[in-house]
Parts: C-alpha cells; sequence; structure tokens
C-alpha cells in the first residue's frame, strides 16, 4: 500500500445516484470510496485486468419482441401486404378521408 506522502488527488465524475448508492454500499461494508477505488485500482494493476467481466449488454426479451415486430413491418412493406407512407401527411390525409368516409 502507498505511503500518506506518496499519494495523489484523483477527480472523477459520476452520476449524482451512483455516487450516493456506491456510498450507501461501501459504509454497509466499513469501507469509504476512496479505499474502495484503491481497492479496485490495485486489483486491476496486481492481475494486470479489470477485475470483472466486460460485455455489451444484451437485450431484454420486450426489446427482442418490438425488434421482431419491426422486422415484421419491414417485411409486410416490403411484400405489399402493409401499405406504407412517404412521410407523415400522407398518413394523415388518408386518416381524414377514412374518417371523413366513414371507414373509421
Amino acid at each position: 500500500m502507498a505511503s500518506i506522502s506518496s499519494t495523489t488527488n484523483l477527480n472523477i465524475r459520476i452520476d449524482t445516484d451512483l455516487k450516493k448508492e456506491s456510498d450507501v454500499l461501501f459504509k454497509e461494508l466499513g469501507l469509504n470510496m476512496t479505499t474502495a477505488i484503491s481497492m479496485f485500482l490495485t486489483k486491476c494493476v496486481n492481475t494486470a485486468s479489470i477485475p470483472f467481466k466486460i460485455e455489451k449488454n444484451k437485450p431484454n426479451k420486450d426489446l427482442i419482441e418490438v425488434i421482431k415486430e419491426g422486422d415484421q413491418i419491414l417485411e409486410d412493406l416490403k411484400s405489399g401486404k402493409r401499405k406504407g407512407y412517404n412521410n407523415v401527411y400522407e398518413m394523415f390525409k388518408e386518416l381524414d378521408e377514412d374518417i371523413e368516409n366513414g371507414r373509421i
């Protein structure tokens, strides 16, 4: 561990809520933010790695369903099963016509 005379300041910006939640957790663990960050950095240096797995987020099942629905809409547009519009004005014009003619 570094001696007091060989320390330096580290300034970081983090989300306010993340800091509050971290402070609570570290206090429950008997640590403070400085000690927790020092432990993290020490582990990184000692193992020459990040001490946890880094991976991209996987979409949840709701997002997967929305993506599938979007893909189906695109397929329907390409096959002619679904009508598409070039802009929102075309869509509203047809909607107004449908309302005026009692189709909806």
